[in-house]
């Protein structure tokens, strides 16, 4: 039973939208307080739908964090559409991200569109990247994206700008998402931070260090694949060592170089900036094992974005 002087507990889940690159997996990183969401200065590179879980006295708001909405060109990105649908449609609350620093653009235009159907579900318009722009400059996007939600017939209930990278008004951005879920228990455990099983949370770290620094045209054409995480036998139990085989797959044998690098370099850089992240995602010493392999056009093939598990 609830005190009166207490307010009831509220648990739900909203999702953060907006054109790739718009600053929703860094904000999903910074409320949850850890690195769950892939993020990377290169668009399109969330994949999966991962949930970031904000404990609260009063709330958990658990963070469905969706694939950037854009116009498909692939069947790959009809596929990546067709969950950020699917995710809206379920969630309780939804952020739309704009970053301060690029005007709105047919992009916003577009998502907006999109998010004007959808009548019940509360919209809150977050003003991401407020670290990289003057006063005035603010002030303008603020106007803007009021006058966006105007057009198109979209009432925000919130307009917040925010600087996840400076940690400016997160926590309050979490007071505003809060009393907009429904009255629940906690629906995961306190400490839980994600429900990504840990395979695929693996998975986009690696993939996250292979596009740092890559030529344009990759972003798309890496899918990472763990094939196994063993813990390895004979060991200490004051010395644990857990081994993991992934293969990165890329649609051309061109791009393996690429991935690669002179005599093997940069596998190496990938293998040892995934593998610190891994270690402290897992909590153990990690040996990592990478292989690359190439799938060709993996992207518009069916059977093999199966197998890869899109």
């Amino acid at each position: 039973m609830t005190s009166p002087s207490r307010p009831p507990h509220r648990a739900g889940f909203a999702c953060f939208v907006g054109r790739p690159n718009a600053g929703k997996s860094t904000l999903t990183n910074a409320l949850v307080g850890t690195k769950v969401a892939i993020t990377s200065n290169r668009p399109q590179t969330t994949r999966h739908t991962v949930r970031g879980i904000v404990h609260r006295e009063d709330a958990q708001l658990v963070l469905v964090d969706t694939p950037g909405l854009h116009k498909p060109r692939t069947l790959l990105g009809e596929r990546l559409n067709d969950v950020v649908r699917t995710t809206w449609a379920e969630v309780d609350v939804i952020g739309f991200c704009l970053p301060a620093d690029q005007k709105t653009g047919p992009g916003d235009r577009f998502i907006a569109a999109e998010l004007a159907k959808l009548k019940r579900t509360p919209k809150v318009a977050v003003v991401t990247k407020t670290d990289l722009v003057d006063s005035k400059t603010l002030a303008a996007q603020l106007v803007a994206v009021d006058r966006l939600g105007r057009e198109l017939g979209i009432e925000w209930a919130e307009i917040v700008p925010v600087s996840a990278t400076a940690g400016s008004q997160v926590s309050l951005l979490a007071d505003l998402l809060a009393p907009m879920l429904p009255e629940s228990p906690p629906l995961y455990p306190d400490g839980d931070l994600t429900d990504e099983p840990e395979q695929v949370m693996v998975a986009e770290l690696i993939r996250e260090a292979a596009l740092e620094g890559v030529r344009d045209e990759l972003p798309h054409s890496i899918a990472v694949v763990v094939e196994e995480m063993l813990p390895r036998e004979d060991r200490p139990a004051d010395k644990p060592l857990l081994d993991i085989h992934a293969n990165l797959f890329i649609e051309r044998p061109s791009q393996k170089g690429i991935v690669i690098g002179p005599g093997g370099k940069r596998l190496k850089e990938v293998g040892s900036r995934s593998r610190k992240h891994i270690e402290a995602l897992l909590g153990t010493p990690v040996f990592l094992d990478l292989h690359v392999k190439v799938a060709k056009d993996w992207q518009r093939d069916p059977k093999q974005l199966r197998r890869l598990g899109f």
